[in-house]
């Protein structure tokens, strides 16, 4: 069944977050070109303003995808020779991102607000430990293992989506031997192709706050571009545990709501 979308319960409600959520937007953007973890910024503009999580997390998920396309233009150059790579790689994520949104609309409302939590935290965990989740995962070696981690990472894209590219370079990493800009530039690809399922589906069937889509998909596709241009002067490592922190405290927050 389509669902109606997601409105707040008055004008003065819109006309307070839109602006927060721009300024939101961009710092996602930059967070996500330089560290990581952007969306975690977004979540909670939206949940303050009252949307309930499912629809929080179905916009902020569909809120990306002009940064994914960002990103991909960036590094298209290292893409060339990759197309038959692609061709295997992208199904298996397609595939996962469509089981992650149905799974996503078929959780029932009360049972999402419990579990946001839980993947606000290990999202923040995965976060701190990105240059370690490696490996963590280094000592999988059978090919179809590494597939099955792929679709499962799709899954996760389609149901939640925060930290996805660091999840997504790990297990490329452990799929592929490239150098780090061909695995980046592919992981771009897969972050877009699982973009543009979730849009797609979450458009007819989820509950998206619109006008924060409107507003967070230019704003994080300029916080992208900034971030990318400032970022090999921003430390990278600092910004990364101001967003851990920032993700771990929220998540015990929601955590304490939901069992309020």
């Amino acid at each position: 069944m389509i669902t109606v979308p997601y409105r707040l319960r008055s004008a003065a409600m819109d006309a307070l977050l839109l602006p927060a959520l721009a300024v939101a937007g961009v710092l996602a953007g930059a967070v996500n070109a330089v560290a990581g973890g952007g969306s975690l910024l977004v979540l909670p503009a939206l949940l303050a303003a009252g949307v309930p999580p499912v629809g929080a997390s179905v916009t902020t998920v569909m809120s990306v995808i002009g940064g994914y396309s960002a990103s991909v233009a960036g590094t298209w150059p290292d893409l060339r020779g990759r197309s038959a790579r692609l061709r295997s790689l992208v199904p298996l994520v397609l595939a996962g991102a469509v089981t992650g949104c149905v799974l996503l609309l078929r959780t029932p409302a009360a049972a999402y607000a419990v579990i946001m939590p839980v993947l606000v935290f290990a999202a923040s965990l995965l976060l701190a430990a990105q240059g370690r989740v490696s490996g963590w995962l280094g000592d999988f070696h059978p090919v179809w293992l590494r597939r099955l981690l792929l679709f499962t990472v799709g899954v996760y894209g389609g149901y939640f989506g925060s930290v996805l590219g660091v999840i997504l370079l790990a297990v490329l990493g452990l799929m592929l031997t490239e150098p780090l800009s061909r695995l980046v530039a592919v992981k771009n690809v897969l972050q877009l192709a699982v973009g543009v399922v979730t849009t797609t589906v979450y458009a007819l069937f989820g509950p998206a706050y619109w006008p924060a889509v409107a507003v967070l998909i230019p704003t994080t596709l300029l916080g992208g571009y900034v971030g990318s241009r400032l970022g090999r002067r921003l430390p990278a490592r600092t910004l990364r545990r101001v967003v851990v922190a920032f993700g771990l405290t929220l998540s015990v927050l929601l955590l304490l709501r939901a069992l309020t």
